[in-house]
């Protein structure tokens, strides 16, 4: 298994289509294919034992990655948005590297060649990798399932980052699993702004290619951009994260509908999606089948799908159970396993919240240096809280590591946001623990109000009040124009706590 063989194919069998369009510039499957190898010979050459990337999504990202895969090296892409002692520590762990930044960038990062880290332009490497002489192609590539195909370092949220080792088993099991072969039609075309530093960014690479899709690439995003290139490309799928669907929603305010009638699928993941969005969302596009995908880096992309027919099932409902499901994350994929478990790492009964556990082929659970994470059962412990219902629809609550401990009580945030989002002025609530010297910790919230919308503390304190129990009652709720996300749509609770403590 090698990622390689995902290219291979789809340059044997449709060559002559379009894999990636950025801007005004192309590549065929067959450019694609005969770039890597070219840039594989040159990575092989070079010493170099990763090849790590610095920049926004381009062409030079997919030609990595098979690259990477040609010459037996890790494919490393890094946060473009890191502060330079971040960026050395982690070249420190991948050194000694080929790093390819975009070329506004070379001029600061020119120090590293110090480092160990051999500092190539985005437009070098691309013009190399596509001019130069096809007999410097490797003649074949490993097939070793267990080399690492990528190092995605974690965003670091809890602690320093940790680099996610994601080896050719696991991503082309994924893809194998959850992608048929050239199953794309030849106008399908994706539009991807996911960065390329994230797992679903790296997971489009490969199922995009393996289907024979044309992908569209959107390096910097904003709703009117997103709008008028997915009109202009006649784009038949993408993905976003929830805050790209919130603001996409608001650029379409007072629109009857989206004006997308090619948009055949739009699928949404990364962070908690708020009813009121996903119901709009439905509205504006009603031709357009929606998925909720659930995934983590460590489980190379998606644990589990909210389909099409669930979303449409779950707005047509009278039933609660079943319109709730609108707020989850689907079911399982067919070659997962997944559980949820208490402390004691038993399997609760549905609807009893736990930590969720994930067990298959594509499953990783492992980090560079520090070995595999997985239980001797096979399961992998992800530090998210959730549950599951009678009928296998999975339910996320947020980290583990942010309940909230109240004289003794745990509390999921997500509970208590969920009810704060069900009031007609709120457009976005985020829940943390603050110390507290009685209790230990208090419930503190951030709102988000709707446009026009006006409402006090005290009136969304008795709200919540009515529906939960009394001590999960914010004790404070403070009014933001807007919460902290990173570029994946993860919340980013750390800066809220810091923003409610005055820091």
């Amino acid at each position: 298994m090698n990622l390689m063989m995902l290219l291979e194919m789809a340059a044997g069998s449709m060559g002559d289509r379009v894999a990636y369009v950025n801007g005004d510039d192309r590549l065929t499957y067959a450019e694609l294919f005969e770039s890597a190898g070219r840039a594989a010979h040159t990575l092989m050459e070079s010493g170099a034992e990763h090849l790590a990337f610095l920049d926004e999504s381009s062409l030079s990202i997919p030609l990595g990655v098979f690259a990477a895969a040609w010459a037996g090296k890790p494919f490393v892409p890094l946060n473009y948005r890191l502060t330079r002692s971040e960026l050395d520590s982690l070249l420190g762990q991948i050194s000694p590297c080929q790093l390819v930044a975009g070329e506004e960038r070379l001029e600061s990062l020119s120090s590293l060649e110090e480092q160990n880290a051999r500092i190539v332009g985005r437009e070098a490497f691309l013009k190399a990798a596509r001019d130069g002489a096809s007999e410097s192609l490797p003649q074949e590539w490993s097939m070793d399932p267990e080399e690492i195909a990528i190092l995605l370092f974690t965003s670091g949220t809890t602690g320093p980052p940790k680099a996610a080792v994601i080896r050719h088993k696991h991503l082309v099991s994924y893809i194998l699993g959850s992608v048929e072969f050239m199953s794309s039609d030849e106008d399908d075309a994706s539009l991807v702004c996911v960065p390329p530093y994230h797992i679903a960014g790296m997971a489009s690479v490969a199922s995009s290619v393996y289907s024979g899709r044309r992908v569209v690439q959107l390096p910097n995003f904003t709703a009117e951009r997103w709008l008028e290139l997915a009109r202009k490309e006649k784009i038949t799928h993408a993905m976003v994260v929830p805050t790209m669907l919130a603001r996409i929603i608001e650029a379409l305010e007072g629109a009857e509908d989206a004006d997308l009638p090619h948009l055949k699928a739009l699928s949404y993941g990364g962070g908690k999606m708020p009813q009121a969005v996903i119901e709009r969302a439905l509205e504006l596009f009603p031709e357009t089948n929606f998925a909720n995908a659930y995934g983590l880096t460590e489980t190379s992309s998606t644990i589990s799908i909210l389909g099409p027919d669930d979303h449409r099932a779950a707005v047509a409902s009278d039933d609660p159970k079943v319109r709730r499901r609108l707020t989850s994350v689907g079911q399982p994929l067919p070659l997962l396993e997944v559980e949820i478990r208490d402390e004691e790492g038993n399997a609760v009964s549905a609807n009893e919240r736990g930590e969720i556990y994930v067990r298959g082929e594509q499953v990783s659970g492992e980090y560079l240096g520090k070995g595999t994470q997985l239980l001797d059962d096979g399961f992998f412990p992800t530090r998210d809280g959730g549950s599951m219902d009678e009928e296998g629809y999975l339910f996320i609550e947020g980290r583990i590591d942010d309940i909230i401990v109240r004289g003794g009580e745990n509390m999921s945030p997500g509970e208590i946001e969920d009810v704060l989002l069900q009031h007609a002025a709120v457009a976005d609530a985020a829940v943390v623990g603050l110390p507290d010297e009685q209790w230990g910790e208090k419930v503190s919230a951030v709102v988000v109000l709707k446009a026009n919308a006006g409402v006090e503390g005290p009136e969304l304190q008795d709200f919540v009040k009515e529906r939960l129990r009394s001590s999960r009652t914010p004790e404070e709720i403070a009014f933001w124009d807007e919460l902290p996300y990173n570029e994946t749509g993860k919340l980013l609770r750390r800066k809220v706590r810091s923003g409610l403590m005055g820091g």
